[in-house]
C-alpha cells in the first residue's frame, strides 16, 4: 500500500502544468503572431534573447508544412557570470 501512494504522489507531480512550450515576451511568436518561414518544412531556427530578470532564453522553433513556425524548445540560462 506504502507503494501505491508513492507511485501516486510522484505521478501527480509529473503531471503538473509547464509554460516551457509557451511563448514568452521576447518570442518569434508571441501574443499570436503568426510568422512564415521561407526555409523548407523541418528546418530549425534558432533565436536568443535577453527575457526577464537578465536571463538569456535560447529557443528553437521548427518550420512545419505550411511556412509557419512551431516552438520546440526554450532554455534559460545566465546572460553573466558571477565569480
Amino acid at each position: 500500500m506504502k507503494y501505491a501512494v508513492v507511485a501516486a504522489l510522484l505521478l501527480a507531480a509529473g503531471c503538473s502544468t509547464t509554460t516551457q512550450d509557451q511563448p514568452v515576451p521576447g518570442s518569434l511568436t508571441y501574443g499570436g503572431k503568426v510568422i512564415h518561414s521561407p526555409y523548407k518544412p523541418g528546418t530549425v531556427i534558432k533565436h536568443t534573447f535577453l527575457g526577464e530578470f537578465g536571463y538569456r532564453q535560447f529557443e528553437r522553433y521548427v518550420v512545419q508544412p505550411d511556412g509557419t513556425l512551431k516552438l520546440a524548445s526554450r532554455i534559460e540560462s545566465q546572460d553573466f557570470l558571477w565569480d
